[in-house]
This record gives C-alpha cells, structure tokens and sequence, in this order.
C-alpha cells in the first residue's frame, strides 16, 4: 500500500506538501510508511532547532503508544493500522532562521496535512458464463445436464471453500454458420469463495481476503481447465459420434466481480489513487453489507461505519 502517492522519497518515506493534504492508504492490519513532518524541497536544507507536533484524528496531541511512534526528527509510522485510525494526521514543524550577521532569531511555522485511509483489498467473486446443444428446449434432460454440471463444478471446488451460486439456464436456437439451427443451452453461474464453513480456511488469520481470493482464483482455474477439456474432447472426437449436449468451443466467459466488506467501498472520485481498493467510508457515509460503495448518512462521525445510526 505504499505506492499509492506522490510525495515520496527513495527510502519510502512520505513528505508533506504545503497548502496540499496528501492521502496516503494503509492496508488494513499493516503498517503505514514513514510519514515526515517536513516537505521534500525543506528536508534538503539545513534546519535550526526543528520541533514537531504532531495532531491525531481525534484533534488531540499524539504520543507514543502500541500503534503510534514518532521519532525525534519528527517521523511518523502507524503500525496494525485500523479503521478508526484513519483520518486527518496535522503535523506542524517549528524551527528557527538565524541572521548571521545579528545573530537575529525568527522562529518559522509550517503545517503539513495528511490524510490516512485504512483500504483493504477486494472479495473477488468470478461471473462465468458457457454454452451446451441439446436436441431440444422441451424435455427433462436439460435441466438434467443443468444439476449435473453445477455438482460436478461445487465438487471440483469444494476443498477451497468456493462453491458456485445462482446457476440459472436459458434454452435458444442458434443459427449456426454451415450447420444451419441448432439448440443450445445458455448457462450462467457466479463462483464464489465463501461457501459454507469458509472461515475454516483462515487459518487464525488476521484478515483473510488474502487466503479467500487466493481460494477463489484456483477454483477459477480450475473451471477453465475443466471446460478446456471439453473442449479438447470435441476436437479429438470429432470424426466420432457427438453426444446430442455437449459443450460448445469457445463458449466459456468469465468476469470477475469485486465486492467490499462491510464499512468498505469503492470511490474512484475520492480515491483516485487507489481506486481499485475497498477504502474505508469517511465519516457521514456507512456501508452494511458487501456492496462496493459507501452510502450517504450525515448522523456517522466515524470512519468505517456498517450502519447508519
């Protein structure tokens, strides 16, 4: 998550910008990069008895402690970053410009803003689509091959905790090039990671979107390879008898769909820098369920709320 900002220096430090507040993004349950009390253009200058005073969210002073640590040149790291930690990070910098020739002392203030935002990465889910001829839209066996495929695709997954949900069919006659009509079975189904008893992948993990996508992106490659199977069966039996349903070459689609934890959303506008994240919702927006937006609600004054109360 450090990345996800301009104000940096080679060593991954982030420095303020006057006049400018800089987001920086934290992932959930990490550590934020090293956020300076000065700008990048001041840090290369000599500086004369530098203070700093470092503001938190909550508008109060910033002390040391579990989650926060500052240094005596004015450095910041927030480590185990959580939701409530996000917010308005103000760090002034006080330091002193001596006139050589009368030892004149000028105290100068510069305030810096940052802006910190706990992210997280999206739950994927997989949108898969394929195609089956059948003899005919009217009879039994569609829907037959239909609870076949979908057992045999929850069976190939089931060890990563993914099955598949809101299979749905549609029967069509298709003209076909050279082939004239034909029947063919229009099959949709979403793959998704957290079937039930899911939570027993995680291993006492932390967070566990790293182990769910990680699941869900075997169990979409897994699909592909059983439809590309089928796929080869067609090509290699292809001077045989066909079975009446079969699947049709090059049918299979697949999109993945990114859905956001609960306090989490997507906002491009906003988060520009990271806009393919699941940012925590500001204050005066809350998220209750695995949408990928933040909704308005002018009651919260906190970040990450899951209702509007």
């Amino acid at each position: 998550g450090w990345q996800r900002f301009s104000q940096r220096s080679k060593k991954g430090f982030i420095y303020g910008k006057p006049g400018h507040p800089v987001k920086i993004y934290v992932k959930l349950h990490h550590n934020s990069p090293v956020i300076v009390c000065m700008d990048l253009k001041r840090a290369k200058k000599e500086i004369v008895d530098p203070t700093y005073l470092w503001i938190g969210p909550n508008e109060k002073a910033l002390t040391g402690n579990n989650h926060i640590n500052i240094t005596d040149t004015g450095k910041l790291m927030v480590s185990d970053f959580l939701e409530p930690l996000s917010g308005l990070y103000t760090c002034t910098l006080s330091y002193k410009t001596v006139k050589a020739e009368t030892q004149e002392e000028t105290i100068v203030k510069q305030r810096y803003d940052f802006l910190l935002y706990a992210y997280r990465e999206p739950d994927y889910s997989y949108q898969m689509a394929v195609r089956f001829t059948t003899k005919s839209c009217i009879g039994k066996y569609n829907d037959l091959l239909f609870r076949v495929l979908k057992k045999i695709l929850d069976n190939l997954i089931s060890d990563l905790s993914c099955h598949v949900i809101e299979p749905s069919y549609k029967c069509h006659f298709v003209k076909v090039p050279n082939r004239g009509l034909v029947h063919e079975l229009f099959i949709a189904f979403q793959v998704n990671p957290f079937a039930p008893g899911w939570k027993g992948t995680c291993n006492d993990s932390v967070d566990c979107e790293e182990i769910t996508n990680h699941n869900i992106l075997e169990a979409r490659d897994r699909i592909e390879e059983f439809f590309r199977s089928q796929a080869y069966i067609y090509y290699h039996d292809f001077n045989k008898t066909l079975p009446a349903m079969h699947f049709v070459d090059h049918s299979f689609q697949v999109v993945r769909i990114d859905s956001c934890r609960p306090g989490f959303g997507k906002n491009e506008g906003l988060h520009s820098n990271c806009a393919s994240c699941c940012v925590v919702c500001s204050p005066g927006m809350f998220s209750p369920d695995v949408d990928v937006t933040c909704q308005t609600c002018v009651s919260i004054h906190i970040y990450g709320a899951k209702s509007c109360q």
